[in-house]
């Protein structure tokens, strides 16, 4: 698997950090199961973090912190076992906590299935299967969309996606991606605000989007 696209070294930092929402970390963590060169990128930034920590300047706690944030966490509870989802298949392992809804067809040669991710910042998570030679409408964003590639490939605009690749897209671009011919292209989107489809087809079509 020969990687192209990853997401930007801000992304990255930001998952090392623990500051990106569900929806968007889980997105960047599938690709890192496919990826050792962002895995180890993060290490990286991890690394660096820890070292800032260990640099800054302690501060007295109050008194009675520790009893309190004790209290506050309150009884340990029992942690169920991952159990993977029958329907995952062989998708990358990140998605195995996750419960998938049944895939449904939403265009021509375009089916589409539910992540149960919390949605936050108005970011939602959704798998995406398109069919070979499948060309999707010129759409843009009205915020960020983050698509990490299982299996098959597209293209567009801004190059080609394989397997494993990442396509990080926010508002100023628009495409309209093509399935390559072979196999059906396999994606993990976070999604946040919605399609804009272009064109006056696109605009008849709009009412229809419910992505």
């Amino acid at each position: 698997m020969t990687i192209t696209h990853h997401p930007s070294d801000a992304t990255l930092a930001a998952f090392a950090a623990g500051t990106l929402n569900e929806a968007r970390s889980l997105v960047v963590a599938t690709h890192l199961s496919l990826c050792a060169t962002c895995r180890q990128a993060v290490r990286a930034f991890e690394h660096v973090g820890g070292a800032l920590l260990d640099a800054a300047t302690p501060t007295a706690m109050s008194a009675g912190a520790l009893a309190r944030a004790t209290a506050a966490l309150g009884q340990p509870e029992t942690i169920a076992p991952v159990r993977r989802d029958p329907r995952a298949g062989d998708l990358p392992a990140p998605l195995a906590q996750y419960e998938l809804g049944s895939w449904r067809w939403i265009g021509r040669g375009v089916q589409w299935r539910s992540v149960a991710v919390d949605s936050t910042e108005n970011c939602r998570v959704f798998m995406l299967k398109a069919a070979p030679g499948t060309r999707l409408p010129r759409h843009r964003h009205s915020g960020t969309e983050w698509t990490c590639v299982f299996d098959g490939a597209f293209r567009h605009d801004l190059g080609r996606y394989g397997p494993g690749d990442f396509d990080e897209a926010d508002e100023s671009v628009e495409h309209n991606p093509v399935v390559e011919d072979g196999v059906p292209c396999i994606c993990l989107v976070a999604l946040q605000g919605s399609i804009e489809l272009q064109g006056w087809l696109g605009r008849l079509l709009q009412p229809l989007i419910r992505i």
